[in-house]
């Protein structure tokens, strides 16, 4: 069990960090962008083609953030002059045109060049090998740190729901934060235990948390400084901040790249996780599982991005291990197909009832007006 949800804090994490980029674009700037999986799909190849020459892991994550960052103002310069349909069809396209050239292309995989439809194995993964007690210690620490600073953020946010926020949002927020509190203290039990005995996925685990605790950090930074408020000015009408003097297309030139930057190290999160990687772990559907998170928890929101991927992900694991107990005539193929047709139903459900998602603020988005 410990292992299992070792596993689910890694996945939740890296798709976290993943719709963090996503909502920075189409949440705080209304930038429609259906291609995000490029992004994750450079960093992750970035990072593991750059470890196998030799560079730090550290280094290879930085620079496929880069090259994402890149890719991001390549699509900007192309689209964002233009209406947002052409940022939409051009993403989609993109998504798939770097997973096909990784597919069709020779890589140089050590020494020697691979055809990318073979993959890419035996790469190095952070923390594999197991410390000494002293950076055990040390890493339970860490986790430790991490733990607490999130109960004492969890505390702050419901009580300034309660002294500036409506009864509904209170209670909103407040069952959210019993929800968040609950998975940190199950998650920091697990990954005490395993980064004492040391399961090298428990240091991915704490790798990865702290890199999405960071970037969770400076976003909401951001978001809040003169900055956000003019991606969010973008976002509800363009016009008013260009008759104000703002360079519209460079706010959005900057939000893309940024966006882009963090998939980019969600990819190369992914790629440690997977431990070997294949163009097809880079289908279409991870943008589209991406957007069901942003929009499951609230576009426009930080917050509720990571609980769109908790939720996304808790659904997800519970119907892989008990849909089956439910309804056992269904075959594998149909069994998948219900579990979409499920998550699509809420959805459904969730744009009547709350169209701006659970934490979303419905005054402060105009959904596309």
């Amino acid at each position: 069990m410990a292992d299992y949800l070792i596993f689910l804090a890694i996945s939740t994490s890296i798709f976290a960090l993943f719709a963090l980029g996503l909502n920075l674009q189409w949440g705080f700037t209304g930038l429609i962008n259906f291609g995000h999986v490029a992004f994750m799909t450079l960093g992750a190849y970035t990072t593991v083609l750059l470890s196998l020459k030799g560079v730090p892991l550290l280094i290879s994550a930085v620079i496929g953030g880069i090259l994402a960052a890149l890719l991001g103002l390549v699509i900007g310069f192309s689209t964002l002059r233009l209406r947002e349909d052409y940022l939409s069809i051009v993403t989609i396209g993109v998504g798939e045109l770097v997973r096909l050239v990784v597919n069709n292309q020779d890589l140089p995989v050590g020494d020697a060049w691979v055809s990318g439809a073979f993959g890419v194995q035996s790469y190095t993964i952070p923390l594999s090998t197991a410390p000494n007690l002293i950076v055990r210690l040390i890493m339970i620490g860490l986790l430790t740190l991490l733990g607490g600073i999130t109960l004492y953020s969890l505390w702050r946010w419901i009580r300034s729901t309660k002294k500036l926020g409506s009864k509904q949002e209170f209670a909103t927020h407040l069952g959210v934060g019993i929800l968040f509190a609950l998975l940190t203290i199950a998650i920091y039990i697990s990954g005490a235990i395993a980064l004492y005995d040391y399961n090298p996925k428990a240091g991915l685990m704490l790798s990865s948390l702290l890199v999405l605790a960071l970037v969770f950090w400076r976003l909401q930074v951001l978001v809040r400084s003169p900055w956000g408020r003019i991606l969010k000015a973008i976002r509800e009408d363009e016009e008013i901040p260009k008759a104000l003097g703002k360079n519209v297309f460079w706010y959005k030139l900057q939000s893309l790249m940024l966006g882009g930057a963090i998939a980019g190290i969600a990819g190369a999160f992914f790629a440690w996780q997977l431990s070997a990687i294949y163009p097809d772990n880079f289908q279409p559907q991870l943008t589209f599982d991406c957007w069901i998170m942003v929009i499951l928890g609230g576009s426009g929101n930080n917050i509720g991005t990571l609980l769109g991927a908790v939720i996304y992900f808790a659904y997800d694991s519970l119907t892989r291990e008990y849909l089956d107990d439910i309804f056992p005539s269904l075959s594998t193929e149909q069994a998948g197909a219900f579990r979409i047709m499920i998550i699509g139903l809420i959805l459904i459900v969730l744009m009547v009832w709350r169209p701006q998602g659970i934490l979303g603020k419905k005054e402060e988005l105009t959904l596309g007006k």
